[in-house]
């Protein structure tokens, strides 16, 4: 039976990371396979500069998205894939070898897994983090300073020049077409229990009790 392939994306700041953490605590690994977009960068050296000379990894075309959807197509028929994870500018990480082994539901998460059309025709249920504007901001300013060593000037630059203008046309738009909007200004759980209720039931349906 093809698994059933779930797409979350929303913008930077809107707690995607977390959502799909606690998605990974409440499902085992034979159950969801999640896979990030964020594992599909291309190098560093490759992405563009803007007009001051910053690189934007903002945009659509600094994602490998060839390889990620046919990672994801390969997860659908049942392969188990291995990538180095993408540590972007943190000299400090040592990038691991992640395996992901197929499963009845796999979960893909990233800004623009929407925005790619052949992904998005790919997905069986799309669901959407929302949150308020300057929540989003305070909460990139936590992650790039303590997991990516980006200093504060660098962090609300790429915001101001990079992010925001992305969400607006990249992400944003997309949250018409969302299956499922959860609203994460002071906390998801609401939205969290209505995706793992709809997790649950199609596993239901997927692994029937023996007996």
């Amino acid at each position: 039976m093809k698994p059933y392939l779930i797409g979350i994306t929303g913008g930077s700041g809107s707690g995607k990371t977390s959502f799909i953490k606690a998605l990974r605590a409440t499902f085992s690994e034979g159950e969801v396979c999640i896979l990030s977009q964020d594992d599909y960068y291309f190098p560093r050296e490759q992405q563009e500069t803007d007009e001051a000379g910053v690189r934007n990894f903002d945009l659509p075309r600094s994602i490998d998205k060839k390889s990620f959807k046919n990672d994801i197509e390969k997860l659908l028929t049942g392969e188990t894939l291995e990538r180095l994870e993408y540590t972007f500018n943190n000299e400090n990480a040592m990038p691991k070898t992640l395996v992901f082994k197929p499963a009845p539901i796999i979960i893909v998460e990233g800004i623009f897994v929407f925005h790619f059309k052949k992904i998005r025709k790919l997905l069986d249920l799309k669901v959407f983090l929302h949150a308020k504007e300057n929540l989003k901001v305070i909460r990139r300013i936590k992650r790039d300073q303590v997991e990516r060593n980006y200093p504060i000037e660098d962090v609300l630059y790429r915001y101001e020049k990079h992010v925001m203008p992305t969400f607006e046309r990249y992400i944003e738009p997309y949250m018409d077409i969302a299956d499922i909007v959860v609203n994460n200004n002071e906390d998801f759980s609401v939205g969290l229990e209505v995706v793992k209720g709809f997790i649950r039931n199609k596993l239901a349906e997927k692994l029937p009790s023996v007996g």
